[in-house]
């Protein structure tokens, strides 16, 4: 994949969080305060203060996680982000560590 294309396909990721999130919240389904700054994502947990932290890394062209269950890093594999250790799905996870870490 070239440069160009990941950081397409890693801004569209960054975006599609976001947008997942900001509607979480104006449907009352998360307390969640999200600021993006360039490449990296900032989703806080209003009601316990906890952050999860979505950034894409364009020199090893993957997307990185970080929560309070640990970092992940996932490459593309030419239809979804995939985990580089387990082959689990972005989003897939990003579902999970969202639900529990919102948790109060």
């Amino acid at each position: 994949m070239t440069e160009t294309e990941f950081l397409t396909m890693a801004d569209d990721c960054l975006r599609q969080v976001e947008e997942t999130f900001e509607r979480a919240f104006e449907n009352d389904e998360l307390d969640v305060d999200c600021k993006r700054s360039g490449n990296v994502l900032e989703i806080e947990f209003v009601n316990n203060g906890s952050k999860i932290i979505v950034n894409s890394q364009a020199a090893m062209q993957e997307m990185w996680l970080a929560a309070r269950s640990g970092g992940f890093h996932y490459r593309h594999d030419g239809q979804v982000w995939r985990n580089t250790r387990d082959g689990s799905e972005f989003f897939s996870t990003l579902s999970a560590i969202a639900s529990e870490q919102g948790k109060a």
